[in-house]
């Protein structure tokens, strides 16, 4: 380490060359520069930011559910860097900008995902796994900037890192067996019921006890990545009106009980507002991504490919809407089935519906506070060119295919009463409605409407 060169990174090989011993060293042959390995000064030029791939010879166990095993030992990491000193440049701790390093430490409670979500997180990955060489782990942090890289300095920073390296071994080696167990039987339990879903004709699970709402901060501000809601959270039990299914789950050998929604039918989830139907569906697509113990939503699974559909104006090119329309409004080109121009909220959704069914999505998923409420239900003033969804959903069903509509609304009670099953969110809790008993409903108010009408018009 006699050479100091032109910077830090230009030093980073040589000093990472000798960190280690035979338990915890570093993982040489994943060596990245520039990417997983590097040694930069921060841009407010205080700190020294760094990246190291590490290799621990703990003996934890790989294979399959191996990510939840990960996942846990990531965690494990995190919860001691505010007790084991040596751990402190994960969370660039004596630097002047700690909060630079804050998604280093933010817990995560997503253990696998085939979207890109979280990725700036620290949390299993390509990156971040176990295997049969050992436990593979990429660390950043920072350290306070220790000016140019000379042999003293360079002797100091590489002091730095063979200590967080042994700290990173001991915190592993502490994790117990147990632990790192369940959370490989937890991670086993979501995959296997996932592929087993297609077999049951079911598109997702929701099991009793399941947790779906969120609580969002400032690294995790999407409901996928989101961790449980601290407080008062009512968990979800299916009700009794709504079939439940019972499912013995591989991993750990437990029998659950929940919802299963089943494939090509209409699901609705109704009731008044701020009650908790939106969280419901977000819950359900967060059901593709694999949730460590804790996160509420362990036992609430997804098959992939869940699509869903919202209004919102954008160009269309080509765009098949011929379901819905049967001819286009004004300032918009081309014929129904490749309609080009500007779309309004009802084009581009109907545009959206059509390319999932043409996909032969699994699941479709409809919120009406993201809606076109136009495309779905009918109005007196709507136009005879137009056939929303509700009417398509009574006269051709068969329009649909194999795909599941999954569908929240509050005040689109005729799209509700072509709902397979109903389940009503009140007061934070699930409650079931008789599809006929519904419609019974809706036929009595619409015709206090009509009386209400009738009176009006003689006053």
């Amino acid at each position: 380490m006699s050479g100091t060169g032109d910077s830090w990174q230009s030093q980073v090989h040589r000093i990472v060359a000798d960190l280690g011993d035979g338990r915890a060293r570093i993982d040489l042959p994943a060596a990245r520069d520039l990417v997983n390995t590097y040694l930069v000064r921060s841009l407010d030029r205080t700190a020294l930011r760094f990246s190291i791939p590490v290799l621990l010879t703990a003996p934890v166990p790989g294979g399959h559910g191996a990510d939840g095993a990960t996942g846990a030992l990531i965690e494990a990491v995190k919860a001691a860097v505010g007790t084991e000193r040596d751990l402190g440049p994960i969370a660039g701790i004596g630097t002047e900008h700690p909060g630079h390093c804050l998604p280093n430490i933010e817990p995560v409670t997503l253990i696998a995902s085939r979207s890109a979500i979280g990725t700036d997180l620290w949390r299993p990955d390509a990156e971040n796994r176990i295997d049969g060489d050992g436990v593979h782990l990429v660390v950043r942090g920072a350290l306070p900037y220790p000016g140019p890289p000379t042999p003293s300095a360079v002797g100091e920073v590489a002091e730095r890192l063979e200590a967080l390296l042994q700290a990173l071994d001991s915190v592993v080696r502490r994790v117990p067996d147990r632990t790192l167990a369940r959370s490989r039987d937890i991670s086993l339990d979501q995959k296997a019921l996932r592929n087993a879903l297609p077999g049951m004709g079911l598109v997702a699970f929701i099991a009793d006890g399941t947790r779906p709402a969120r609580r969002f901060t400032r690294l995790r501000c999407h409901h996928r990545i989101a961790g449980p809601k601290d407080g008062v959270h009512i968990p979800f039990r299916c009700p009794q009106e709504l079939d439940p299914v019972e499912v013995e789950l591989a991993g750990s050998g437990r029998v659950v009980t929940g919802l299963g929604l089943r494939r090509r039918e209409v699901f609705a989830v109704a009731g008044s507002n701020a009650e908790g139907k939106s969280t419901f569906l977000h819950a359900i697509i967060a059901g593709q991504d694999d949730h460590a113990a804790g996160d509420g939503r362990e036992d609430l699974v997804s098959v992939n490919g869940i699509a869903r559909a919202e209004a919102g104006e954008r160009y269309l090119a080509g765009a098949d809407v011929s379901l819905f329309f049967r001819s286009l409004p004004p300032g918009i080109g081309g014929e129904p089935r490749a309609a080009f121009g500007q779309g309004s909220g009802s084009l581009v959704m109907a545009h959206e519906i059509r390319t999932a069914l043409s996909a032969a999505a699994p699941l479709l998923i409809l919120d009406e506070d993201r809606a076109a409420t136009n495309l779905l239900v009918p109005g007196c003033l709507q136009s005879g060119e137009v056939t929303p969804l509700s009417t398509l959903l009574a006269t051709r069903r068969e329009a649909l295919g194999e795909t599941t509509v999954l569908f929240a609304a509050s005040a689109l009670d005729i799209l509700i009463a072509q709902a397979d099953r109903i389940l009503h969110l009140s007061g934070h809790e699930a409650r079931a409605i008789d599809p006929e008993e519904f419609r019974r409903r809706l036929d009595r108010h619409l015709a206090e409407v009509r009386e209400h009408l009738a009176v009006r018009k003689y006053v």
